[in-house]
């Protein structure tokens, strides 16, 4: 084979284009590795800060609830640190599949090499304008799916333990409710916002179930980069 790539022969590469290739191929891999670390990171950062309320609230009979409650915003917090991790791991990430799905899976099963579907020219577009694969919203919802909905789960549910069994366990719904009181701010209010912060996440999550199942369909199997 010739060390240049001849320009009628678009389904061979040479000897120095194979072995750039697969370099290119093991820096996307390292980086997709590298970035998922950084989302596993902010996921145990929201562990700990939850486990640390925990600790406060269920130490004593008559501690507050309430760091149970800002506990929710330090978690917010991580979880939009995450999405926007989460953004750039799937710009590393598709890079890699692609080479994968295109380069080397034709390479292993044919013993050739292939261009279907000018994955090149894709991929050469994708580092010459490179451009997010999701968008925040998306990344924000997948993370909820993955990990931030049972932290958010578990959070709401120690919440409504502590109030329905500390100090003594509470005997009828009104006076759940009355717990519930946060200073000046009734109990039905708090609970109102506790209801609607916990279905929001729960939305949010169905609906990048259904977004991503209606996008295979779409696709119908052709892989595509993103």
């Amino acid at each position: 084979m010739s060390e240049k790539r001849r320009a009628s022969d678009a389904n061979e590469f040479s000897a120095a284009e194979i072995g750039a290739l697969a370099h290119l191929y093991r820096g996307e891999v390292y980086r997709s590795t590298i970035w998922r670390t950084r989302l596993d990171t902010t996921t145990n950062w929201s562990v700990v800060t939850l486990g640390v309320a925990l600790s406060i609230t269920y130490s004593s009979p008559g501690a507050s609830p309430l760091p149970l409650v800002l506990v929710g915003i330090l978690i917010m917090l991580f979880l939009a640190l995450e999405a926007r991790r989460y953004r750039y791991f799937s710009v590393w990430r598709a890079r890699s599949r692609w080479l994968e799905r295109n380069f080397y899976v034709p390479m292993l099963q044919d013993g050739d090499l292939h261009t279907e579907m000018n994955w090149q020219r894709i991929l050469a577009d994708d580092y010459a304008h490179p451009r997010y694969h999701v968008s925040y919203l998306v990344a924000v919802a997948r993370r909820v799916r993955s990990n931030y909905l049972w932290i958010l789960l578990i959070q709401t549910l120690a919440y409504c333990g502590k109030i329905t069994v500390h100090p003594v366990p509470v005997q009828s719904f009104a006076g759940f409710v009355n717990r519930a009181d946060i200073g000046p701010i009734p109990g039905e209010v708090v609970l109102a916002g506790g209801l609607i912060y916990v279905v929001s996440w729960i939305g949010l999550a169905i609906w990048i179930t259904r977004v991503d199942a209606r996008r295979i369909r779409q696709r119908g199997g052709t892989p595509e980069m993103g």
